[in-house]
């Protein structure tokens, strides 16, 4: 017989009431042995991570080891730049008491030249005039920029005359005592 011929409304064979019913579902059946297999949770091998993961600054053992490796680098190196400039500091203290004792030495060596004492006494001149000339501007209330600007320039002017006329001096009347 056809397939047709078969499937056509009241021909065929005539099902019963146990096959028009659907099949009943495979039954899953439990044992001990199929969960052998599943991971245990209380291990080590599983981890979990906290909910805020994505924005934690370290977020590996590896960055942690990297961050303090860099640390103990950088702690190295500023001890190393702060002995060495101690080391620094120290040789231009040093360096400083020599040149200030030099100085003196060359103060006392020169007290008795005429142009150590000219240049000496200009200073003193100069710094008391030029005092209190600003004063008197000042209590006057005529003090500006432009006037200690331009009384600026003239001491400019007068510092350069006197180490140019002073540096003739020492060279060709007067040597300085080394």
């Amino acid at each position: 017989m056809s397939y047709a011929a078969a499937a056509a409304p009241g021909k065929g064979q005539k099902q019963t009431a146990e096959e028009k019913r659907a099949p009943a579902p495979p039954e899953i059946e439990l044992s001990d042995e199929s969960t052998a297999s599943l991971i245990d949770v209380d291990s080590n091998s599983v981890h979990t991570v906290p909910s805020d993961f994505g924005s934690q600054d370290i977020q590996t053992s590896t960055q942690l080891d990297r961050l303090e490796h860099e640390a103990l680098a950088a702690e190295a190196k500023a001890k190393e730049e702060i002995s060495a400039a101690a080391a620094k500091a120290k040789k231009e203290g040093k360096e400083a008491k020599e040149k200030a004792k030099k100085a003196a030495g060359h103060a006392e060596r020169n007290s008795d030249n005429p142009v150590f004492i000219g240049n000496a006494i200009a200073v003193v001149a100069l710094s008391a005039g030029l005092g209190f000339g600003a004063y008197r501007k000042y209590a006057a209330g005529e003090l500006s920029w432009k006037v200690v600007g331009a009384w600026t320039g003239i001491v400019g002017l007068f510092a350069a005359g006197d180490y140019y006329l002073s540096s003739y001096l020492f060279k060709n009347k007067y040597p300085s005592k080394k």
